[in-house]
């Protein structure tokens, strides 16, 4: 089948993933956008393989994906807003943020089963979440509505560079999780399975529930390969025009169209954050190929990333090849680097 494929090393990622779920009691897979490159059905039914009792989603437009391949319950990290449903499920865990929305959960009625919600402090992410005192506020309201209280969420910024401990930072907002009674469970983001094994000696009444995605699902690079169909071959010469803006051959050579567009999510780029001197430089580079006509593609052939002959199209990409580059034939594979978490895939191929 022609496409781009998502080729896995199956014994490899499954010892993976079992590593992943023995460091880290209490793990929370989550399944979100575009799963990771795998889809949020794949991953919630390679949760209910690992044996963990609650998954976590996005948004709740996610939710029926997983909880019709998943069977224990699931959690749904942004925090619940008006204009979203309150699913009538047992299994459903709502995260709310703010004190109207624990009143406007609270009031739903004509529930067989009263929500369970899980209420978030606000962290130096600072995206959502409860001040110390709006966090007791909450908890008594949601006492007093009715609602089952299912713990308090921690969504933590990323280590920089790798670096840095949250200790500090989640020590202080234990305390406040105390004062408002939520200290049995504790779902929480970004911590390293050190932090964990500190934590929880620090905090032996509190039950930790690391939530995790990139590291479980895409851990392990080396267990995973993205392939691209080649689709068509055209040699070219020099001078003569292609593709949808009659561009001219810059030399003698080759057109390869290989599968993979923007549908797929080849070419798009997005904000990196980097602020290092080699990310700049880099940047710059690219602002100069740009400049040039000239982008690097994602696509390697011959043990080279070539460039785009033009901008991707929606399913296909025109590559161009000099004269003395190795040519493809159709229907060869060509390795393609993406981003697995913007990149959607014809189909996945586990080994």
């Amino acid at each position: 089948m022609a496409g781009v494929t998502l080729h896995v090393d199956g014994d490899r990622w499954r010892a993976h993933l079992r590593g992943v779920l023995e460091r880290r009691p209490g793990l929370v897979p989550v399944a979100k956008g575009n799963g990771y490159g795998f889809g949020n059905g794949r991953l919630a039914r390679r949760a209910q393989w690992l044996g963990v009792d609650t998954m976590a989603v996005g948004t709740y437009s996610e939710l029926e994906d997983v909880a019709q391949r998943f069977e224990g319950d699931v959690l749904v990290l942004s925090p619940w807003r008006p204009g979203n449903d309150v699913p009538d499920d047992p299994r459903v865990i709502h995260t709310v943020s703010r004190v109207d929305d624990v009143l406007a959960v609270a009031g739903v009625r004509d529930l067989r089963h009263r929500p369970r919600v899980v209420l978030e402090r606000m962290t130096s992410m600072r995206r959502h979440g409860f001040s110390a005192s709006g966090l007791r506020e909450a908890a008594g309201l949601a006492h007093a509505g009715g609602l089952v209280l299912a713990g308090a969420a921690l969504h933590l910024p990323l280590h920089p560079s790798g670096t840095g401990s949250h200790l500090t930072e989640v020590d202080r907002l234990m305390t406040d999780v105390v004062a408002a009674g939520l200290d049995g469970t504790v779902w929480v983001s970004h911590l390293t399975v050190e932090e964990l094994a500190t934590l929880h000696s620090r905090w032996p009444d509190a039950t930790f529930r690391p939530r995790v995605g990139t590291e479980l699902w895409l851990g392990d690079r080396e267990a995973l390969t993205v392939r691209a169909s080649v689709l068509d071959v055209h040699p070219v010469e020099r001078g003569e025009s292609f593709g949808y803006r009659g561009r001219s051959a810059p030399r003698s050579g080759h057109l390869v169209v290989v599968a993979g567009g923007t549908a797929h999510g080849v070419g798009l780029a997005a904000p990196t954050g980097e602020g290092s001197l080699r990310a700049r430089a880099a940047s710059l580079a690219r602002g100069g190929l740009d400049a040039a006509g000239l982008v690097r593609s994602p696509y390697t052939i011959g043990g080279k990333q070539r460039l785009f002959a033009e901008p991707p199209h929606m399913q296909a990409s025109m590559l161009f090849l000099p004269a003395d580059a190795p040519v493809p034939g159709v229907g060869d594979e060509v390795d393609v680097r993406v981003r697995f978490t913007t990149t959607h895939v014809d189909r996945v191929v586990i080994d």
